[in-house]
């Protein structure tokens, strides 16, 4: 079986450093490369010396969730090379959650068979992670589900704030190896060929690690008799909830499943709005309840007696939910917890931008630190590979927060566009205003 490491890390802490140095040392090993951004144009793929390995780009989405089928198709290309593999290292975005990554190696029977995951490295940012690790729960994911941890950047930070942040972070992982670094400094035994990822380890970070993902979080099958019924919501964390209504043939565990399968199809079908006082009922649409006080009730009409499956995005619990006949709260003949479609920050955002054209090198430089100084807490990562006037080199930047950093690289080649393409990634992004102020910077 291919070993396969999973490279992850919140954005900016240094993965593509580490890969660039996994790929230029001399192993001797044939190793492919996976790599998802998230953002609207392919940046990484410029960063990352090409050395003689197979490179793969996922950048329509994020690996953890939209991509799943896209990874699944490449890894099953790499399987059947006539020339073996050693390895297969997967860069993931720093907004990726491991742990559906990691998933598909045990749910996928043919990738059970073909890949063994070997471990899950991960990158922390010594310097900005405390900025992101109470609010980003891919942070804290990242780390949770690591067996290698790298905390990087280290020569930015003081001695007792480095101590701090370990310490948290061995609160949130006591068992993965942990490494200071500096630009991701560590010998290649020290990220490969550990066999390190642990199943049981995996599954008491996350009990539903091995169970498939669901667009609703709870299912509960009543026995209902023809009538009206009432569903009672109450304050809860979210001011709406997409739920649907499947009839169920009986309680055994097929006619159970089908009724799941069809609230699948349900739930990415078309939605029907619901205020308080609308009903409720069986349908092709999943029915988003609105409730701008409470308690709010929503009839449930049922024209023919039998079992009916409630599929609901949130947990009842929550919301102190209950289905109730005559006031009286009904308890379902069968209930089951899913595990929830994994969701990103919706204020996280990206802007690409892809011109033709050279530089003004001074113009840039004072745009770039305008936007540092005024922008610089919002935008959690900018990356970009630049065509400067004068110059018949690469400019390549980096920026984390308030943090840039930009060198020339290698020579633009014969034939090659000089394009510029850059990324930036975080939240408030004004995407008109960027637009504006990299194309004044144009010579």
């Amino acid at each position: 079986m291919i070993p396969v490491t999973v490279l992850t890390g919140f954005l900016g802490s240094g993965k593509t450093t580490l890969l660039n140095r996994i790929l230029t040392e001399q192993h001797g090993k044939k190793i492919a490369v996976i790599e998802n951004e998230f953002g609207e144009v392919g940046v990484d793929n410029q960063l990352v010396i090409q050395a003689e390995e197979e490179l793969f780009e996922m950048n329509n989405g994020c690996i953890c969730c939209t991509v799943r089928g896209d990874l699944i198709r490449i890894l099953n290309r790499l399987a059947k090379r006539k020339d073996p593999l050693d390895a297969i290292l997967i860069e993931t975005t720093g907004l990726a959650d491991p742990g559906p990554v990691a998933q598909t190696f045990f749910t996928d029977a043919d990738l059970r068979e073909k890949f063994r995951l070997d471990s899950i490295v991960t990158l922390v940012d010594a310097k900005h992670l405390v900025q992101h690790i109470d609010n980003a729960p891919e942070a804290k994911e990242q780390i949770a589900f690591a067996d290698v941890i790298l905390l990087n950047k280290t020569d930015l930070v003081a001695p007792a704030e480095l101590d701090a942040l370990e310490a948290r972070i061995r609160g949130m992982n006591a068992v993965a190896k942990l490494h200071r670094t500096q630009n991701a400094a560590l010998p290649l035994d020290r990220v490969l060929g550990l066999g390190g990822f642990n199943l049981d380890r995996a599954l008491e970070v996350d009990p539903q690690f091995l169970e498939p993902e669901y667009p609703f979080e709870w299912g509960g099958v009543y026995q209902l008799t023809a009538g009206t019924f009432n569903l009672t919501i109450n304050e809860g964390p979210d001011p709406e909830m997409d739920v649907a209504l499947v009839p169920v043939r009986s309680l055994a565990e097929a006619d159970i499943a089908a009724a799941r399968e069809a609230a699948v199809l349900i739930f990415s079908d078309w939605e029907t709005i619901l205020k308080p006082g609308d009903p409720i009922v069986p349908g092709s649409s999943f029915q988003r309840l609105v409730f701008p006080t409470f308690p709010a009730e929503f009839p449930v009409r049922i024209t023919h007696p039998g079992h009916y499956a409630l599929f609901t995005q949130h947990h009842p619990d929550e919301f102190n939910a209950s289905l109730n006949a005559d006031a009286e709260g009904l308890a379902p003949a069968w209930s089951h917890v899913f595990k929830p479609d994994h969701e990103h920050d919706d204020e996280v955002s990206s802007v690409g931008i892809t011109t033709p054209g050279d530089l003004d090198g001074k113009r840039l430089n004072d745009w770039i630190s305008h936007l540092l100084r005024t922008k610089g807490t919002d935008i959690f990562r900018m990356k970009g590979v630049l065509s400067v006037r004068g110059s018949d080199r690469r400019l390549v930047f980096q920026g984390v927060h308030m943090l840039f950093d930009a060198k020339f690289d290698r020579a633009w080649k014969s034939g090659e566009a000089r394009t510029n393409t850059l990324i930036f990634i975080g939240r408030n992004l004004d995407r008109e205003a960027l637009n504006a102020g990299f194309k004044s910077c144009l010579a």
